[in-house]
Order: C-alpha cells, then structure tokens, then sequence
C-alpha cells in the first residue's frame, strides 16, 4: 500500500519532514502505523497527545475508567470539564482537536485475556502506560503471543523508565526479565 501525504498534512508536519531523522518517509510510515495505547492516565495521557500530534495514522485507546479531579495535576489530556467521563472519551476529543487528521479508537473496557489478543491483532505496536502488574504482565503475555513489539513506561513519584520489549526481534520480554509480579506487600502506591 503506497502512502500518500496529503497538503493538509505536509502543513501540519512540515517541522518533521525537514528533519533528517523522519523526513517524508518517515512521516509516511507514521502515517501507516496502528499503535494501541493501554491506560489514558499519567503515562498514557501525554503519550496519547504526542503520538497522535506526531501522526500516528490510527491510535487505539483502552481504559475502562473515568476522569477524577484528583488526578488532573498529572493526566494532562483531560480537564476539569471532563470529570466523571470515561477516560477514553475525554482523550480521544483533545487528541482530535490537536491533529484532526488521524484516526482514533476508543475501547473502553478493562484489558482481559478475553479480548487481548483479539484488540492486539488490529495493531503495529502496543504501549503500555498501565498502572498495576496484573495489566502490565497480562500487555505482555498478549504481546508476546500477537508477536507485537512492546513500548513498556513505568513511573515511581520523580523516577520513570521506558524500554522496547521485542522477543520476535530479537530481544526480551517484560516476563523474562521479570518472571512473577512482586508480593503486593512490597509495591508501593
């Protein structure tokens, strides 16, 4: 399938396509990708706006839970207007309003082994900004046997990491480095 930018869209990302690093074909295949974003909260709020202000062509969102105030101060992609919508909704609707031009899909619901692997199989690449280890391992797993590539974030008061697992590349995966989650006594919140 041959991609084409359309004028709209030579506008909007005329900054990229002047770098080096991206440049028209670059931009194409961002255009093509399909990236599934796990979680709509602290991590996947400002991953949401970027992707989809980058050009990421079609961005899936999942996350089955609401907008709080309490969190505002760190889920950038909402606002005060947006309490006690689905997180989905809320992201979807600032992410459009910053790059109409990409297409975006919500699914608001709890990611289960149910319907894993069948959301996973309509995507490229899966970001997980997830929150708790029962998530994180089951993104994993479901990476794992969609022999998708895994963009893993974690975050801990001012401390963060970010890595690519890819096990069919070559590399890793989130359980072979990590086997088990750890006693829930032991994880902080």
């Amino acid at each position: 399938m041959d991609i084409q930018l359309t004028n709209d869209e030579i506008g909007r990302y005329s900054r990229h396509l002047t770098l080096p690093q991206v440049g028209m074909a670059g931009q194409k295949k961002m255009k093509a990708a399909r990236v599934l974003l796990i979680g709509a909260g602290g991590l996947g709020s400002p991953l949401g706006l970027y992707l989809g202000a980058a050009g990421i062509g079609h961005l899936g969102i999942m996350d089955h839970d609401t907008v709080d105030v309490s969190n505002l101060h760190r889920q950038v992609a909402h606002g005060t207007k947006d309490a006690g919508r689905p997180k989905v909704e809320s992201i979807k609707d600032t992410i459009t309003n910053i790059n109409p031009l990409i297409e975006v899909t919500t699914y608001q619901e709890r990611l289960t082994r149910d319907n894993a692997l069948r959301i996973f199989q309509d995507y490229d690449v899966i970001v997980d900004g997830s929150d708790n280890f029962a998530t994180r391992y089951l993104t994993n797993d479901a990476a794992f046997f969609a022999q998708k590539p895994l963009v893993y974030g974690s975050i801990f008061m001012f401390e963060g990491q970010i890595t690519v697992f890819h096990p069919h590349g070559g590399g890793p995966c989130y359980r072979c480095l990590y086997s088990s989650p750890p006693p829930a006594a032991l994880v902080p919140s």
